[in-house]
Parts: structure tokens; C-alpha cells; sequence
């Protein structure tokens, strides 16, 4: 590839990231900050309702497991997202006066609320659940489109005053939030006031999203002008890219429909799981990989934009889609040239060492074989999806603290490094917790713990669970921090979602041979593994900082 010019628009996330705890005081006094912050609220809750708390519901009315099962590929427009992306930017606002980024906000907030009410009015216990999986589908689908504007519109009002670091860290502090609250708090809601009462609720506390939307300042649109300036190459390797990749798109989606339809006609239902697993690299594949090599062609070739002599240029209408679906992969690819290997490495092995084992999470907790621990679902309730989630939330303060004291890549290393580390936790625990008993009872921990009434061995995992997700959720703010200052303002909706779809699917890969190396070696093994592929993500992490420390000094020679 080519090296070309970096543009001033894209030296900012070359830029070492603001720090100081100044720059915290100030952002504070912003609106913006507010607004990400009930943004973020926004995203985590539907994504705690729809994925986790209608399942206990259906548990609990009885529904059966494989009717269960049929729902599951709703979660699937979330690794997929990357797919309808371009139109957040193709479209002209939907409601005028908005602003295209908070009318598209606007529009997703009032279909999930749709979705909630609806399904709050269903009666999944009589087995008539077509209406209640249809607005699931719907609200899901919302949920995601929902995410794409709003990491967008991160990425366009982040300035020095408040930092793309600082509002990365504030969406998460919200999402985890809403998590907790559409997770735990919903199930104890309804316990008290019944199932639907808790959807209804629900429904009303997207009202926080709707107000982040209308005090969320409207970001300036790039104009068509300056997109039209990234065109490089002729227009006829252009052209014949754009086909190539819409081809491409146009089998993702037939195979997500495909599926889909199977899911909702098939008994038993096919699992979304296996369906990731197995067709999830190849769409990734040909609908990710495949444009990226093409935009790395286009650039390779050079030349700027305007008809090669003798050649006409495209039609405005093809112009139009390439600016919307390719263009953000030609920008990138030229913007990071050969570094882009290390930075597709590192997305693609930065959150591995989590994702890798997360399905094998609660047999690890609650089964009796291999190392496992035998907690009851009552223990996993306290230990994983209340204290769990309150030491993520600690870990992502503790994140955004790091990002303004010591700087983006010092945290995304130091992030990589604690959650490499913190799987020796959970292998200890396998083991039979040799190390952690020593330490607590040193440290008399366990008295502590017996103040609230936990025994020893629940003590134990809340204290690696407590490692475990305090690294995750710090490594979580940093890495959301670095993916966003990586991308473009004028292309962020859609190489964010490339990035996050790319970070998604790839924890799916080798999760069969996991489950093959447990049953014959016990969980130890495999979280042994987990930390070595953590250290993969510390090489790359190395590797990024000495690259853009390299490209900051020749920019600091050209100018």
C-alpha cells in the first residue's frame, strides 16, 4: 500500500489523548457528558431486557427450552450491525429539525419502548409467542441501529474540551448501569410486581434515552464535498470494488435472513451459537475482510479523484453508495497502510481472552466435574450478575481514570495485561483455590465476607470474580477509548461497527475445541490458554503504541 498524506481531519487520533484531571472537571460542566451518559443508559438496557431478562421470563412461564432457543438469533443484529451501517449516513434526517444523528435516535429509542410495551402484553405462558418474538426481533433490531448512531455521534462531538476517551468511558459507566438495573433489578421487580409490570417499567426508563437525545447537540455533517475529496483510484476499479462488496453484503444478509426464517419454521430451532460459530468467519469474511483487501487494492493503485483521461467517472448515484459503504475502508486502509495488520490484530485479540470462555462461565460456576465449582443459582445470582456487575462498573471508573492520567495506549496495555492476568484467578479456582484460601486467610478476608454471611468457598469466586471483572471492565473503557479515536469522524458509523463487529465474532472461533479440552483436561486447562492469548493482545498493544509513536514523530517532522 501506498503512503499517503495523513489529512488534518484524521491527525487527531494520532494524538496522545488528554490527560489530566482537569480535563475531567471541565467535561463535567458539558452537556455532552450528561447526554452520553443517559445515552449510554439507553443502549444498555434493551440489551439487558431482550437478551437476558425475557429468558428468565419464558423460564419461568414455562416455555420450553427449545421455543427458548428460537429466540436466541435476535441477538445476532448486534454482531451483524456493520451490514446496514452506511444507511445512518446515507439518509437525510428524518425529522428535520433534529438533525439526521438524534432523529435516527429518536426513531430507534420510540421502537424499542414499542417492542417493551408489547411484549409486557404478551402471554408467553399460553404458548402463543409469534407476537412476542416479532417485537423482540424488532426491538433488537432497533437496539443495534440505535448502537451504531450512538458510537457515531461519540466519535463527531468529541473534542479536546471533552475527549473521545472521557465519553467512551462516560457511554460505558451508563450501559453497565442500565445493565444492572434491566438485569438483577428487573428480576427482583418481578418478583414483587409481577412480569409485565417490569416491561412496562422498562419501557418508561427508555424516556432517559429519549431525554440524552434531546440534549445531545446535533454534530456538523461532514459535507458531501470533503467525502467526495477521499475518492482515490479510477472510477472503474471503483466501480467493480463496490460491486464486489455489495455481492458480498447481499450474501451476509441472505444468510442471517435465511437463518432466521429456519429459526421461526424449524423444530428443533437451529442454535444461534452454532450458527456463529460456523458462518460467522465466513460473513466477516467476504462482507468485512474481502471490501478491506479491495479498499487496500484501491489504495495501492493511488491516483486521485476525477475520470482517468478517457474514462468517465461514475454515476452520482453508484458515487453515493461507494462514499456511504466502501469509501470508510479506503479511508482507513490509507490512513493506517501496512499498520493496519497490526491493528486488525489487535481488535481481533484484545477481548479473546474473555469472550473465548464466556459460555463456559456458569458450567464452570454451578456443574461438578473438571475443576468445577458447584455453586447453587442463587450463589451465581449474588456473585456474577450483582457484585460481578458492580466491580465492572469499578473497573470502568478506574479505566476512565487511567485514560486522563496516564494516557490511551498506556491503558490499553495495561488493560490487556490485567485481564491476561486475572484468567490465572479462575484457574486457581479450578485447582481448588490453593492460592487465593492462602491469601485470604491472611489477609482475613474471609472475616470480612462472614460479616455478610457468604462462606468461604462463595467468598473465594467473588474475590476472582471481582479480579476478573474490574480488569474486563477497565480493559472495556480502554479499548472502546482506542477503537473510537481510530476512527474517522467524517466515516465513524461505519468503521466503528466494523470494529466492534469484528471484536464480537471472533471470541465465537475455537469455542468447540474448548469445550473438547475441558471434558479431558478440566477448566484449569483452559484458562491457562485464555491468559497465553491475552499475552497476544499485549504483543499487538505493544506493537500499536510503537507505531503511532513512530507516525506522531513524522508528523511533528512534516510540520
Amino acid at each position: 500500500m501506498t503512503d499517503t498524506k495523513t489529512p488534518a481531519s484524521e491527525v487527531a487520533a494520532l494524538q496522545p489523548s488528554p490527560k489530566g484531571l482537569g480535563v475531567l472537571k471541565a467535561a463535567f460542566h458539558e452537556r455532552r457528558t450528561l447526554a452520553m451518559l443517559l445515552l449510554g443508559f439507553s443502549a444498555g438496557l434493551p440489551f439487558a431486557m431482550l437478551f437476558g431478562t425475557l429468558n428468565a421470563w419464558l423460564s419461568d412461564a414455562g416455555v420450553s427450552v427449545a421455543t427458548i432457543g428460537i429466540l436466541s438469533w435476535v441477538g445476532l443484529f448486534g454482531a451483524f450491525k456493520f451490514l446496514w451501517s452506511p444507511s445512518v449516513g446515507l439518509t437525510p434526517p428524518i425529522i428535520g429539525k433534529m438533525g439526521r444523528r438524534r432523529s435516527w435516535l429518536i426513531l430507534c429509542q420510540v421502537v424499542v419502548v414499542g417492542a417493551l410495551l408489547t411484549i409486557a402484553l404478551s402471554h408467553p405462558g399460553t404458548g402463543a409467542i409469534a407476537l412476542l418474538a416479532g417485537a423482540a426481533a424488532l426491538g433488537a433490531f432497533a437496539s443495534a441501529t440505535q448502537d451504531i448512531v450512538i458510537d457515531t455521534w461519540r466519535i463527531e462531538v468529541a473534542d479536546e474540551r471533552v475527549p473521545v476517551d472521557l465519553l467512551s468511558t462516560v457511554y460505558q459507566l451508563g450501559f453497565r448501569t442500565a445493565a444492572l438495573i434491566g438485569g438483577a433489578g428487573a428480576l427482583v421487580l418481578a418478583d414483587t410486581l409481577g412480569w409485565s409490570t417490569t416491561f412496562v417499567i422498562g419501557a418508561g426508563l427508555m424516556g432517559l434515552g429519549l431525554l440524552g437525545t434531546l440534549i445531545a447537540p446535533e454534530p456538523k455533517p461532514a459535507p458531501r464535498q470533503a467525502i467526495a475529496r477521499e475518492r482515490i483510484g479510477s472510477p472503474r476499479l471503483r466501480m467493480m470494488a463496490l460491486a464486489a462488496t455489495l455481492l458480498a453484503w447481499a450474501w451476509a444478509a441472505f444468510m442471517l435472513i435465511r437463518f432466521m426464517v429456519t429459526a421461526l419454521s424449524v423444530t428443533p430451532a437451529p442454535s444461534a451459537g452454532e450458527f456463529t460459530a460456523t458462518w460467522g468467519p465466513w460473513i466477516v469474511g467476504g462482507a468485512v475482510i474481502l471490501p478491506a483487501a479491495l479498499a487496500g487494492l484501491i489504495v495501492w493503485r493511488g491516483g486521485k479523484t476525477g475520470p482517468v483521461q478517457g474514462e468517465r467517472d461514475a454515476p452520482p448515484f453508484l458515487n453515493t453508495l461507494y462514499d456511504a459503504i466502501l469509501a470508510p475502508l479506503v479511508e482507513l486502509m490509507g490512513r493506517l497502510g501496512w499498520g493496519a495488520i497490526i491493528v486488525l490484530g489487535l481488535i481481533l485479540t484484545y477481548r479473546i481472552t474473555d469472550g473465548v470462555w464466556g459460555p463456559f462461565a456458569f458450567p464452570f460456576y454451578m456443574g461438578d466435574t473438571g475443576g468445577a465449582l458447584g455453586h447453587t443459582k442463587t450463589e451465581i445470582a449474588l456473585a456474577s450478575k450483582t457484585f460481578g456487575v458492580v466491580m465492572t462498573i469499578l473497573g470502568i471508573g478506574l479505566g476512565g481514570w487511567a485514560l486522563l492520567v496516564i494516557g490511551r495506549m498506556a491503558s490499553l496495555l495495561l488493560g490487556a495485561a490485567l485481564s491476561a492476568a486475572t484468567n490465572l484467578l479462575m484457574m486457581d479456582l479450578a485447582l481448588g483455590a490453593p492460592v487465593i484460601h492462602g491469601f485470604m486467610q491472611i489477609s482475613s478476608l474471609y472475616k470480612l465476607f462472614g460479616l455478610f454471611h457468604v462462606g468461604e468457598p462463595l467468598a473465594r469466586l467473588m474475590l476472582a470474580i471481582a479480579g476478573e471483572n474490574i480488569a474486563g471492565g477497565f480493559a472495556g473503557a480502554a479499548f472502546v477509548a482506542y477503537l473510537s479515536a481510530l476512527s474517522n469522524k467524517m466515516f465513524g458509523a461505519v468503521q466503528f461497527a466494523v470494529f466492534t463487529s469484528l471484536a464480537l465474532l471472533i471470541g465465537t472461533l475455537g469455542r468447540g475445541a474448548l469445550g473438547e479440552l475441558i471434558e479431558h483436561q478440566g477448566y484449569a486447562a483452559m484458562f491457562v490458554i485464555a491468559a497465553w492469548l491475552g499475552v497476544i493482545a499485549v504483543v499487538f498493544c505493544a506493537m500499536e503504541w510503537v507505531r503511532l509513536t513512530a507516525e506522531r514523530r513524522r508528523l511533528n517532522l512534516e510540520t
